[in-house]
């Protein structure tokens, strides 16, 4: 090639760029000779001759069949609820409530709970998460942990790594034992993770109890036991925090009784097991059985008027079954049979009892007093250990309210105001609670308050 000459770089020849001008071979727009100008045109991809290099339809065959699905996968939850199709409560749980607007940041962080939650049909998608990973891996499906609704227990801070623990390396929500039993994995977690070291714990609920005796009433403090503390025979030979939560409730329960005046059930439940030859716990499900709950029933009428029960005569009547509630962790389901009894404070003359589940708020039962029935006026504060017992708590009080835990952390003023109207304050906590330290009645502004209230009206 010659001095000065340059070879002339290939393009396209239906387009041919020279840096950002681009020159358009004639065509026509709709039938219409068009001139092409000398940059981009304004117009889109898809509006351009079919023949143009730069043409890109506005949607394909794919990209119809994508929109589609999307359609069905986002519209079908709305048209499921429009035809009738409710979100299920099967975890053992109450749905996530819809964030409130005043939340702050609150109100985008608990959208997720709440839209997982109302899906309808969940509790079939995870039944069949369950069949099919049990069935072809031979193997529990993993299933996610929801967080807590507002007004329950507090959530757990972050595991500790340096804890030795045997395998498998993380928790689970229904640890799956022998023989078909199963057990709650927050008894587990809440051992080995708590909120509060035990001392602080302790020192809490002695605040507790000076602020309730202090203003002339009386406290009964209850722990219920776990599962895992009562029926420990049927846990796997190895599961996720097996030693750091044995280790803590061996600490727990060698002072509870001695540091802060607790009532101690395990005694008497193991006394219960024995005379029945059965647990007094539920297989499927995390709670004790009725008997299991007659326990407490007659330790606390015993500690707020004692040798009240020597006439007591718990008489069969009937049963009937529920849902448990472990097996739906699991993508399952189950029943569990419940007993019932009539109460006979006398052990002649069977007492109404007067009080039944849910309570979504604070109830109270009178009834005369007589031979079996305790006279003092009494509030119990319980959670879901003590619900399904104030019904024969109230055959056998003669002046009871019945207030559940949770209002404790929803309403503290208007608990702290029923706790000043009654002589004798009983507050029932579950093991893996206090242990933990994650109950409203522990936390220091909710005692500061219920001090300041008693104070107020003296006994």
């Amino acid at each position: 090639m010659g001095a000065g000459l340059h070879r002339r770089p290939l393009v396209n020849p239906l387009l041919e760029v020279n840096h950002e001008q681009v020159i358009y071979p004639p065509a026509t727009l709709f039938g219409v000779s068009v001139d092409q100008p000398k940059s981009l045109p304004a117009l889109p991809e898809s509006l351009l001759p079919r023949e143009h290099a730069l043409y890109r339809p506005r949607h394909s065959s794919r990209q119809r069949t994508a929109l589609t699905l999307a359609v069905i996968f986002f519209c079908a939850p709305a048209f499921l609820l429009l035809v009738g199709v409710r979100p299920a409560e099967f975890e053992n749980r109450e749905l996530a409530a819809f964030p409130s607007i005043t939340a702050g940041w609150g109100f985008f962080t608990g959208l997720n709970a709440w839209a997982n939650d109302h899906i309808p049909l969940r509790d079939h998608a995870v039944a069949a998460a369950d069949g099919i990973s049990r069935g072809l891996f031979n193997e529990a499906p993993p299933v996610a942990r929801q967080p807590q609704e507002p007004n329950g227990p507090i959530p757990l801070p972050p595991k500790d790594p340096s804890l030795d623990r045997p395998d498998p390396t993380a928790y689970v929500r229904a640890i799956e034992g022998k023989d078909g039993w199963l057990y709650l994995g927050e008894d587990i977690e809440r051992a080995c993770e708590p909120k509060l070291p035990v001392a602080e714990v302790f020192d809490r609920l002695r605040a507790l109890r000076t602020a309730v005796e202090s203003s002339g009433r009386r406290l009964v403090l209850v722990v219920a036991p776990d599962k895992v503390t009562t029926v420990p025979e049927f846990l796997p030979a190895k599961y996720f925090g097996a030693d750091c939560a044995a280790k803590a409730r061996q600490e727990f329960w060698g002072s509870v009784v001695r540091e802060t005046g607790a009532i101690d059930l395990r005694p008497a439940l193991r006394k219960a097991a024995e005379e029945r030859k059965e647990p007094v716990y539920q297989k499927l499900d995390s709670h004790w059985t009725t008997e299991g709950g007659l326990v407490m029933v007659r330790a606390i009428a015993e500690r707020v008027q004692q040798g009240v029960t020597r006439t007591w005569d718990f008489r069969a009547a009937g049963s009937s079954d529920t849902k448990a509630g472990l097996p739906p962790m699991l993508g399952q389901s189950g029943a569990m049979k419940i007993n019932h009894y009539d109460l006979a404070p006398d052990g002649k003359t069977v007492r109404d009892k007067k009080m039944s589940e849910p309570f979504p708020e604070p109830r109270r039962s009178t009834q005369s007093a007589g031979t079996g029935v305790v006279k003092a006026r009494t509030i119990v504060i319980g959670d879901s250990f003590a619900t399904p017992m104030a019904a024969y708590l109230s055959a056998g009080f003669a002046d009871l309210t019945f207030q559940h835990l949770n209002t404790v952390a929803s309403d503290p003023a208007g608990s702290a105001r029923r706790m000043a109207e009654a002589n004798v304050v009983v507050i029932e906590v579950v093991e893996r609670n206090v242990l933990s330290g994650n109950s409203a009645v522990l936390a220091t502004q909710n005692i500061d308050l219920i001090r300041a209230e008693l104070a107020k009206r003296p006994r």
